[in-house]
């Protein structure tokens, strides 16, 4: 396997609605409005979203993700429409070069819900993992509690692996079951 870091690939790309990319210097304004306007929804499930950051904090969190981009130790990407509305945040994830093998996340701000960006970003990113990082497999993880991302998994054609009972401890200390879903190679493009 080559190094990661000498790896070259897109920090960017578009979908039919979306612009996906790394995050910027600058970028920390509109992933705080974002934040902000979405605690509510994403207080159950983010343990990062329990407060509102401060512009300052938001401004970091984006150029901290940009260094962990470009070291390849995680993939963060940013979701915009293509009028540069600030719709959320995903990105590659627990990583294993060797595989190659990555998860993807995510997050949609509250009033860009339902309109199926999740969805459509979480096909571009895997194909980003197929076709440009050599992936064998992708993952995506979720709260068996979680309805939305369950089915934003389904849409994208993951097939659910394993349901991992009482595998983990929520933000509020208690016990929750994980769901696993999974799309390997040879799956792809096919899902």
């Amino acid at each position: 396997m080559t190094n990661p870091i000498l790896l070259d690939f897109p920090d960017g790309f578009e979908t039919d609605r979306l612009i996906i990319r790394c995050p910027q210097p600058g970028d920390g304004a509109a992933l705080n409005a974002a934040i902000i306007e979405s605690l509510d929804d994403l207080r159950p499930w983010m343990p990062w979203a329990q407060i509102a950051p401060s512009l300052e904090e938001s401004e970091e969190r984006c150029r901290r993700a940009r260094a962990r981009f470009l070291t390849r130790e995680d993939l963060p990407l940013q979701l915009f429409l293509k009028d540069g509305t600030f719709v959320g945040g995903s990105g590659l994830h627990r990583i294993n070069w060797d595989v190659p093998k990555f998860e993807i996340g995510y997050w949609c701000r509250a009033s860009q819900q339902g309109k199926g960006y999740v969805t459509e970003a979480v096909r571009g990113i895997t194909r980003l993992a197929f076709e440009h990082l050599g992936a064998e497999r992708v993952e995506i993880r979720c709260d068996a509690r979680h309805e939305k991302s369950r089915r934003v998994a389904e849409r994208a054609g993951f097939a659910l692996e394993a349901c991992l009972r009482r595998e983990a401890r929520d933000h509020h200390g208690d016990l929750r079951d994980t769901l696993i879903f999974a799309l390997l190679r040879e799956e792809w493009p096919n899902s």
